[in-house]
């Protein structure tokens, strides 16, 4: 039944996407205008819930057309006991539990604001490329 929906899920992320895309630059622009700057910047570790290679890229991405927001990094959890014996499948990497990014966000309260930030837009994405829907 999730198949039905998929495209309605995928055409959602983009126009809330588009949205938070028009929310940050009149954040970054009011900011670059006005005396008072309101920028916080911060470096936070964000664990990801994506499972493949592919999502994570997307989302690091999408992360840093956002205005105010660039990915630094990004860092391959290894699962316990990887030996380097694993082959890569469909879903990734067989040796790798998942992925980390190292975010810099400009317009942020704090390490806590931004995780939330980046888990709404990690869950509006998975939510909206997979076809089964995003992990509750």
């Amino acid at each position: 039944m999730k198949w039905l929906t998929w495209p309605f899920r995928l055409l959602g992320f983009l126009l809330w996407y588009a949205w938070e895309l028009v929310l940050s630059n009149v954040a970054v622009t009011q900011d670059v205008f006005t005396r008072r700057h309101r920028s916080s910047p911060i470096v936070v570790r964000y664990r990801t819930r994506c499972r493949s290679e592919f999502e994570t890229v997307l989302l690091s991405v999408l992360i840093s057309l956002t205005p105010g927001t660039l990915t630094l990094a990004t860092v391959a959890r290894p699962r316990d006991g990887a030996d380097g014996a694993g082959s890569a499948g469909d879903d990734g990497d067989a040796r790798t539990e998942g992925y980390d990014i190292f975010v810099h966000a400009m317009y942020s309260e704090g390490p806590q604001d931004a995780r939330s930030s980046l888990q709404e837009m990690e869950t509006h994405m998975l939510n909206g490329i997979r076809p089964g829907g995003a992990p509750r």
